[in-house]
């Protein structure tokens, strides 16, 4: 499986080298570079390598057709250009294009891999849905194998409660809900942190390339994987019970991205060459802060699982939800809010998911010009008669 994956990443990085080469000047060039003419060039490479020939052509072919998928998608604009793959980067995998699978148990089955023959893994989906997949992709992450089945996508549920829910998502507290829930996505514990620290500290002082630093590197990833899948399962378990809750969930419209951008660098007028700070330390620590909330991931897995509108971020924190009086002095620290206009005073992040829950609720707001905000053109109702009627 390790000689699959290196087989992958080289074939991977070859086949994009070669594309790299492509001139714009060619690009009306009868002799031009696709996935056939590449799975041809493969077909004579394996005659001529014997290192190749070892491994499995489905395996090789499967990275050609990643690269030719990533360029699809690049020109589509639905993705960056293609990067070279690293052999340090620790995610290591490769695609199985025809998947056999056998089942053991209720926990555990067996896939065919490609030149290995049946393995083990364990079973987190219902049987009914990993026999439906059309194609899977094994990876090794954090010192371990996974096995991902491409299976139909899973319906969205329809609680029927009636119920519509306002979602504010935050550092202090990652999700806060109109109802007065507040969650936090879990961390490292005490001792979990003093060793990822102490193992950090460790791996400044080792020698590159050297067992005892691979060593190291090898506990950071298992650290970092348990972390990963800590994440991953609260995530999953709070949006499901949000879905099997409520009809509709109303999210701001966040540009991560955005959000967690680098600081441009501020020139110093009277020395040429010189910078003035920036406050790129603390924006830093705040965008690491942001990106272990895994706000996209949220968002992304209950827009799967129910309906889901958004709506402006602008002044949710700062408005207040009776008054609709806006102003950075109402929110008086990170957990409260005090309107300055009629003293109301409520938890800041359950404030800023009732503020959001009425703007899909074509609740009038007011902005910083105190003119009332324009109507959105679709409501929840109309959301839940829509879906109802799907």
């Amino acid at each position: 499986m390790a000689m699959h994956a290196d087989h992958a990443r080289f074939i991977y990085n070859i086949a994009l080298e070669q594309r790299s080469l492509w001139t714009p000047a060619k690009r009306y060039s009868p002799h031009k570079i696709t996935y056939n003419t590449q799975a041809r060039e493969l077909t004579e490479l394996r005659k001529d390598t014997d290192w190749l020939r070892a491994g499995s052509t489905v395996v090789q072919q499967g990275a050609l057709r990643d690269l030719d998928i990533a360029f699809k998608r690049f020109f589509a604009r639905q993705g960056s250009y293609p990067q070279f793959k690293s052999a340090m980067s620790g995610k290591d995998g490769f695609a199985i294009r025809d998947v056999s699978l056998r089942r053991i148990n209720r926990k555990w089955a067996l896939i065919l891999i490609p030149k290995v023959g049946w393995v083990r893994f364990r079973l987190s989906y219902p049987w009914a849905e990993a026999k439906a997949a059309t194609s899977a992709r094994a990876t090794f992450r954090a010192g371990l194998w996974h096995v991902s089945l491409t299976t139909p996508p899973r319906a969205k549920v329809f609680a029927n409660t009636g119920r519509v829910v306002g979602i504010d998502r935050g550092v202090k507290n990652t999700v806060a809900t109109n109802e007065g829930n507040l969650d936090t996505i879990p961390g490292f514990s005490t001792g979990e942190q003093a060793r990822f620290l102490a193992l950090e500290r460790k791996l400044a002082t080792q020698t590159k390339g050297s067992n005892r630093r691979q060593g190291t590197l090898k506990a950071l990833a298992t650290l970092r994987g348990k972390l990963s899948n800590r994440r991953t399962d609260w995530v999953e378990q709070n949006t499901t019970s949000l879905a099997r809750s409520y009809d509709l969930a109303v999210l701001e419209n966040l540009q991560i991205s955005n959000m967690t951008r680098k600081p441009k660098p501020k020139k110093d007028p009277e020395k040429a060459g010189a910078y003035l700070p920036n406050g790129a330390a603390a924006k830093a620590g705040l965008n690491r802060v942001i990106l272990a909330s895994c706000w996209g991931m949220f968002a992304t897995r209950l827009e799967q699982k129910m309906n889901v509108i958004k709506v402006s971020p602008v002044n949710t924190s700062r408005e207040c939800r009776l008054c609709h009086h806006v102003s950075p002095k109402n929110r008086k620290s990170q957990a409260v809010f005090e309107c300055e206009s009629c003293g109301h005073e409520e938890h800041a992040d359950i404030n800023a998911a009732k503020n959001i829950l009425n703007r899909a609720l074509s609740t009038p707001t007011r902005g910083h010009s105190g003119a009332r905000a324009k109507k959105p053109a679709s409501t929840p109702i109309k959301h839940l008669q829509a879906a109802q009627a799907a």
